[in-house]
């Protein structure tokens, strides 16, 4: 392990949950924003749930169970109420059953050039998907929380992140997390989540006809966007002032040079060119 440059980082799933039944494919392909037919057992697809206004409820990965009727879907912040209220309200006469795992499980993010090589190296229990958690190579291992100690074993000589540390690599690549900065109130092609969670071709699903409208016409007036500022980091959600405008707001931020580093849901009309960095104040200034 110590000649190959990976990092890791153990945590939880917020959800972790499985789907059976005969009509578990063709219910998850009518709720999920991504196209189902292009998943393997080894990749799974990471996309969305959305509602009838295309505002995003929650996001997840989805990849084959064990056997051709089960799905498992996982979560890294979307707590697995969330995500069990969202399926479970469009669930009519479909033949699907869901079950909570999330208590049992354990996830390993792995990331760095070899993370995929080293993971595919040996048989691994549990799941072992692409992951989402940093802008470079990123891989996702879960598997039954009384494993998990013996599989971080295996990375000994690896480095080690903390959460504080897996955020400061998140927020530094931009990836936005549902539903703290992309949530109930958002639109996902705010978060520039089109490009790596919406399929525009797959056919119908809760949602869809807001997607093509953004496609095709629509205009955004709202980004979210790195931003930093000085002092301590203040606490999410918190407003971004611009000249006595409101101007965002902050949804999420971490320590770093110098002061802090985070994303913002930034208002484009009125932004031009400016450094997102330069709008960062505690409060709205006091009118004289």
């Amino acid at each position: 392990m110590k000649s190959v440059p990976i990092t890791y980082f153990r945590y939880r799933p917020a959800a972790w949950l499985r789907m059976t039944g005969a009509d578990a494919e063709t219910f998850l392909q009518g709720q999920f924003t991504n196209d189902l037919r292009n998943k393997t057992p080894l990749t799974g697809v990471y996309g969305l749930f959305l509602n009838q206004k295309g505002k995003t409820i929650a996001d997840g990965f989805v990849m084959t169970g064990s056997g051709s009727d089960e799905f498992l879907i996982g979560s890294y912040f979307c707590p697995a109420a969330n995500l069990l209220k969202r399926l479970g309200d469009f669930i009519v006469a479909d033949e699907v059953e869901i079950e909570d795992l999330t208590s049992g499980v354990a996830g390993i993010s792995l990331m760095g050039d070899g993370a995929g090589e080293w993971l595919g190296s040996s048989p691994r229990e549990g799941s072992v998907f692409h992951g989402r958690r940093s802008g470079g190579e990123s891989w996702e291992w879960v598997l039954p929380e009384n494993r998990a100690g013996a599989a971080a074993a295996l990375l000994a000589g690896a480095r080690e992140f903390d959460a504080l540390g897996m955020e400061q690599v998140r927020i530094a690549a931009g990836i936005a997390a549902v539903p703290q900065d992309i949530g109930p109130g958002d639109l996902p092609n705010e978060g520039g989540l089109e490009s790596v969670a919406i399929s525009y071709d797959k056919g119908c699903y809760l949602g869809q006809e807001i997607m093509a409208r953004l496609k095709t016409r629509g205009r955004l007036r709202r980004s979210l966007m790195r931003v930093k500022g000085n002092g301590p980091a203040p606490v999410p959600p918190a407003p971004l002032w611009q000249a006595g405008r409101l101007a965002g707001q902050l949804r999420s931020a971490v320590p770093g040079p110098g002061g802090f580093l985070g994303l913002a849901l930034m208002n484009l009309d009125g932004l031009g060119g400016a450094d997102p960095s330069h709008f960062l104040k505690r409060e709205a200034p006091r009118s004289s």
